[in-house]
């Protein structure tokens, strides 16, 4: 398969939280006002040490994108998604930008984001209804 090289990050860095490979510097966030199926996410300008799915359209809360989803190139976890083509004008600004779930990163102090069991509860409630 080959020998397996990563790109080593300087600085406060956001790295997998399964096998701790570095994907990002909090330097290049864009926005942390994204969202995602667990919680926050975090629009960056750029990501390392990550492989890119395939293309696909998706109907996402602020329009159709064209997407692919991205994985840690180490333990092949899903850790976001990219942004190929926005549909929407005043989305433009997304082209090219990744969006990492908060979720599945260790933050630059070490720390994990965690969906609280409050927020599991409330989403177990409304999907009875």
């Amino acid at each position: 398969m080959g020998r397996l090289f990563l790109v080593t990050l300087e600085g406060k860095i956001y790295s997998c939280k399964h096998c701790k490979t570095h994907l990002a510097l909090c330097d290049d966030i864009v926005s942390k006002s994204f969202h995602c199926r667990h919680g926050k996410a975090y629009l960056f300008s750029k990501v390392a040490n990550v492989t890119v799915g395939v293309k696909e359209d998706r109907m996402m809360m602020t329009g159709l994108h064209t997407v692919a989803d991205i994985f840690c190139v180490k333990c092949g976890s899903i850790v976001g998604w990219t942004y190929e083509t926005a549909h929407e004008k005043n989305q433009k600004y997304k082209e090219g930008k990744s969006v990492l779930e908060r979720f599945k990163l260790s933050g630059p102090d070490g720390s994990s984001y965690w969906v609280s069991h409050e927020a599991q509860i409330i989403r177990s409630e409304q999907e009875e209804v």
